[in-house]
């Protein structure tokens, strides 16, 4: 039989400026030493149901409920003072995004020093202490060399454990982790939830988790929650609910999960090679002293050499950090590098430039990995599609580009109407599609696709592949798809090149490397793959 909860939240209601509500009429408990974990898609309310416990949400936003107690105490009833002394204290918060949530202009000692002071008053030598103890804690490496460093000195993982350890800093008794792993590589996104689930057991907190992954959750969670477009449409426990889920909305969301099992069986057909990569080499030099002479480099890509058959997926897997999108960027002469060949189709690349080099770029093009930062904010969706055209085929009247944006607009799944409307106005996944369809406007034979699908829910990216696959089907283009999910890979790609350190260690046939890997880095990779757990 569960306790007395320790979160309680009974007809919760939000809205924004007098709209619809974000969350209409939801009631659900949190209990000691328990996860709690609440899914589904973007926008669905799930972040701004959290913010609104903590009444963290802006003034324009209204909040109305029966109650939301903690430990039996009415939220809604505090002042903003009171409530500061339970924020960060009995109910802590991990952001979706460490780096907007670190000051970038204080050191994380600094940092992890001030949540711990606003609850506890000690001495300057026990709070140094503390401020070790929580950094061992969460497993930053060589803690003690850390402190004076700054946000953005650390990797996504590390910048992770940082505002956790904040979060442990008051020593909850609820935690909320809003997204903790979202686009963290497999082995970091497993060593953050073991972490969790770690301090979980050392102290009895419970812990709220908010996410739209849903093979994770089954790895972690004792209840689950799931959410539909402000509502929650169903509840359960986690080894009943992922074994028999009643609402079509869940089945649908589990339906679409990828899973390496889904890996492609080899074709027995053998396509020419579209682009061919030969010793290929980016360094970066390490500069110091006075003079800033270099005294060493980082090889970013150490001789690499691969083949993408034409009409095919190449998979490019590994860890951030390791020389995938370094990679990618170079093979387009998006940055330099320092050495190798690249062959496109026969035609040497490494040996072009200037206006040889531009004639060549509507064979090949790029989708990014952050879709609205790749994007003018200030240009309609449609001069914004049609801008490589422009560029790139000046001939093409007027009237022919606009009918070109319209055929591209339908092809990716969008209204034609959305030529008139700016990045701002779509979700992640739509504003992927655009990109998508600016990346086909110039009609490439080759698109390097750096991590598309990264930060998407899992309807949304199983149609973005399979909106890549048909549109592969239909005009023969060919993929470097660059990913640190190897669930996602085993959909789409035919091969796969594993990367370690600016080398590819391993390549192969999708089905042999996923199935059979050789090397113990991508035994290692596949073993953190979240996988959905039933009963």
């Amino acid at each position: 039989m569960l306790k007395s909860p320790i979160l309680t939240v009974e007809h919760l209601r939000v809205a924004f400026k007098q709209g619809q509500p974000v969350v209409d009429d939801i009631s659900f408990a949190v209990y000691p030493g328990e996860t709690f974990a609440l899914v589904g898609e973007s926008g669905s309310g799930k972040s701004i149901t959290a913010l609104s416990v903590l009444r963290l949400l802006p003034d324009t936003a209204h909040i109305s409920a029966a109650a939301i107690t903690v430990q039996g105490e009415d939220l809604l009833a505090l002042a903003e003072l009171q409530l500061c002394k339970i924020r960060g204290r009995r109910v802590a918060y991990i952001f979706q995004d460490p780096m907007s949530a670190l000051n970038p202009v204080m050191t994380i000692g600094q940092q992890i020093a001030e949540a711990i002071s606003l609850h506890f008053a000690l001495s300057a030598q026990a709070l140094a202490q503390r401020v070790l103890e929580l950094l061992q804690q969460v497993e930053i490496p060589n803690p003690q060399q850390r402190l004076k460093d700054f946000p953005h000195q650390l990797s996504g993982g590390q910048r992770q454990r940082v505002m956790i350890a904040m979060a442990l800093a008051g020593q909850p008794d609820l935690l909320i982790a809003d997204e903790p792993t979202t686009s963290l590589d497999v082995t970091i996104q497993a060593q953050i939830l073991a972490l969790l689930k770690q301090i979980q057991q050392q102290t009895g907190m419970a812990l709220w988790l908010i996410s739209h992954d849903l093979a994770l959750v089954s790895s972690i969670a004792d209840r689950v929650a799931v959410m539909q477009q402000g509502k929650i449409v169903e509840t359960g426990w986690a080894e009943h609910f992922f074994r028999q889920p009643q609402h079509p909305y869940t089945q649908k969301l589990l339906a679409a999960l990828p899973s390496i099992s889904h890996v492609k069986t080899p074709s027995e057909a053998v396509n020419t090679p579209l682009l061919q990569v030969k010793d290929f080499c980016c360094y970066y030099p390490i500069r110091k002293g006075l003079f800033q002479r270099v005294v060493d480099h980082v090889k970013a890509v150490d001789g690499v050499s691969f083949e993408l058959a034409a009409g095919k997926t190449l998979a490019l897997v590994g860890e951030s950090g390791c020389g995938k999108t370094t990679l990618g960027k170079s093979l387009l002469n998006l940055l330099p590098h320092n050495s190798g060949e690249v062959f496109m189709d026969g035609i040497a690349l490494h040996e072009l430039s200037g206006e040889a080099l531009r004639q060549q770029r509507a064979a090949m093009q790029m989708v990014f990995q952050d879709p609205f930062a790749a994007m003018n904010p200030r240009m309609l969706i449609g001069d914004i599609i049609a801008e490589g055209i422009t560029a790139l085929y000046p001939e093409v009247s007027a009237t022919e580009r606009a009918s070109r944006v319209r055929h591209l607009l339908q092809q990716v799944g969008l209204p034609e109407e959305a030529a008139l409307r700016y990045p701002h106005e779509f979700s992640g996944g739509q504003r992927q599609r655009i990109c998508i369809a600016r990346a086909l406007a110039v009609k490439p034979r080759l698109i390097v696709c750096d991590e598309p699908t990264s930060a998407l829910d899992v309807s949304v990216q199983a149609q973005i592949i399979s909106l890549l696959k048909t549109l592969q089907r239909e005009q023969g283009v060919s993929y470097l798809f660059i990913t640190h999910d190897l669930a996602v890979v085993a959909e789409i790609a035919d091969a796969v090149a594993v990367m370690y350190k600016g080398k590819i260690i391993e390549q192969g046939d999708a089905k042999q490397v996923l199935t059979q890997p050789q090397q113990a880095y991508t035994q290692k990779l596949l073993a953190a793959v979240p996988v959905l757990r039933v009963g």
